[in-house]
């Protein structure tokens, strides 16, 4: 697949154009198209299978990991590139759209080497550049007041809520155009799970974000725009206000009332 020399919308930073995402001979996504704009929050939300997961690994080509997943029809732009193309790095895109993901998966490190383990990983070597890094990311996260004190011990001794933080603190620390959220607060507590809406909010102002969620209270929390997805078919996407208090499709209608999920 060769790179689209359009360009891509005004202030979009993905764009999907007509595609369709197979697992072998199984289509799991049919006929996408959608465009997420630069600093906002979009959330996907559908019943479980519905494909909201897939598409999110579409973006940063986790899916590449699976034997037989590919995209077998259309594109998707990031930055006007197609990301299947053959100049495309899948590492250097991952640094560029990194990913949280549901369970918080701390490396059995301390705290510091959670968060430097990327700019090492592409050759940084300086302990005061490191240091930096280590602190930006840290208080982007909202963690910083938290482990400043305790940066050598191990990310396993922090709290579920903090780990995903320290998640996030790591995926920021490369300085990626988009972050992706796959369902990050599902196994969190009520008070934890405020504190990451709340530092997903605040990551909007440098990071475009795309979360997939099961709780629909949540998309309404956080986001600008939501896409509802069924059946692998994206049914429809608009500003958040609208998809909760007047959807244009039944399906969509449905969903939110609870009628299926």
């Amino acid at each position: 697949m060769q790179s689209s020399p359009s360009s891509p919308s005004p202030q979009a930073i993905i764009e999907v154009r007509d595609m369709d995402f197979s697992y072998g001979s199984s289509v799991a996504l049919k006929n996408i198209d959608l465009s997420i704009q630069r600093n906002e929050i979009t959330a996907f939300i559908g019943p479980s299978g519905c494909g909201k997961s897939t598409l999110l690994r579409c973006f940063n080509r986790m899916n590449d990991f699976i034997p037989g997943a590919h995209v077998s029809r259309g594109q998707i732009l990031i930055d006007g590139t197609d990301i299947h193309s053959s100049d495309v790095d899948a590492v250097e895109l991952r640094r560029d759209v990194a990913m949280v993901f549901q369970k918080s998966n701390p490396f059995p490190r301390s705290i510091y080497e959670n968060v430097a383990y990327g700019p090492r990983i592409l050759g940084e070597k300086s302990k005061d550049v490191l240091d930096g890094i280590v602190e930006k990311a840290l208080r982007g996260a909202a963690l910083w007041d938290e482990v400043k004190d305790r940066l050598n011990e191990s990310a396993y001794g922090l709290s579920g809520g903090q780990q995903q933080r320290l998640c996030i603190a790591r995926a920021i620390a490369t300085e990626p155009e988009v972050l992706l959220m796959d369902e990050p607060c599902s196994a969190l507590d009520p008070i934890a799970t405020s504190q990451v809406e709340e530092l997903i909010d605040e990551l909007r102002e440098q990071y475009s974000v795309v979360i997939v969620t099961h709780s629909m209270q949540q998309a309404a929390r956080v986001s600008q725009k939501t896409a509802f997805f069924h059946l692998g078919n994206l049914v429809e996407y608009d500003f958040t206000d609208k998809i909760f208090t007047n959807p244009s499709k039944t399906r969509t209608e449905e969903y939110i009332s609870g009628r299926f999920g």
